[in-house]
């Protein structure tokens, strides 16, 4: 029975609503590539194409790759070594009781906590992509984003906060450290070779011809990038779409994820990213294949 579409009328949105597959479809390049399974396996590896294959069988899942349940009634699988998450601005600066009311956000950081051992476990690296601005950098910084940042036009970047939290998201200042739990978890870490501190200067991570975790991810040969911080509907969605732009595979986790936004900002964000940009999912589904053993 006829929808009542024109037959080119295919949205790119709805993909989480779609049924699946009924045949093996590869997308993308020679380079990068994804194969789609009719059992709902989307396989984001890029280990072995369709044509050699057969286009009949899944590769079985070996110790290298992960499983993930996502929105939609689908599985990804991915390269632990080519996978990192990325956890943009769980900074003192928007989540501590002190300097704003963010409930949501907190919400997020407990859920965000349990997943980081088991990650690091199997193999994923820790990127935490926050606000750091140097001296110079306060040069730079078009008036869009400075009067953003302003309260009733006092203030903005630079200037100081109350009591010991610096000077407002400058390198080195407290308001710019991560929050409560997350600091340390980020130096042990660090001290283990798993986590990664990336500055940015602008809403989005990943903007510009070149930045730090665009350089960082290329030079270690990251294609899958998991996502969580806030706010969602900002500086997350921002550094999500740019990497959708340059051809990474983004994966939002939808509970480490969270905005002072109204009703909806949030929401937007997460039918996106899993109906257009790429795929959604959360914590419980993260740990049930990363806490297995490796």
């Amino acid at each position: 029975m006829s929808s009542g579409l024109p037959v080119y009328d295919t949205p790119i949105l709805g993909m989480t609503a779609r049924p699946r597959v009924e045949r093996a479809v590869e997308y993308g390049n020679e380079a990068s590539f994804w194969v789609e399974w009719p059992s709902g396996l989307v396989d984001l590896t890029r280990s072995r194409h369709l044509e050699t294959s057969g286009g009949e069988d899944e590769e079985a899942l070996s110790g290298a790759h992960l499983e993930i349940e996502v929105d939609g009634g689908r599985r990804i699988r991915v390269d632990k070594a080519r996978t990192v998450l990325v956890v943009v601005d769980m900074q003192n600066f928007f989540l501590h009781p002190d300097l704003r009311a963010h409930e949501p956000g907190l919400k997020a950081v407990d859920a965000l906590v349990p997943i980081l051992a088991p990650l690091r476990r199997q193999g994923v690296k820790i990127l935490w992509v926050n606000w750091g601005l140097t001296e110079h950098e306060l040069h730079t910084i078009p008036p869009s984003l400075a009067r953003g940042f302003t309260k009733g036009g006092r203030g903005g970047f630079g200037a100081p906060l109350p009591g010991d939290f610096g000077r407002l998201l400058m390198r080195g200042s407290r308001n710019a450290e991560l929050y409560g739990p997350l600091q340390d978890a980020y130096r042990a870490g660090e001290a283990a070779g798993a986590d990664v501190w990336v500055h940015k200067n602008r809403m989005s991570g990943i903007w510009g011809y070149q930045s730090a975790l665009d350089l960082y991810l290329k030079e270690n040969g990251i294609t899958t990038l998991l996502f969580g911080g806030v706010n969602s509907d900002q500086c997350v969605l921002g550094t999500l779409v740019d990497a959708y732009y340059r051809g990474y595979d983004c994966i939002l986790v939808k509970d480490i994820t969270a905005t002072t936004s109204p009703e909806g900002g949030h929401e937007n964000v997460v039918y996106n990213a899993g109906n257009s940009y790429g795929f959604a999912t959360d914590t419980e589904r993260i740990l049930k294949v990363a806490s297995a053993t490796t």
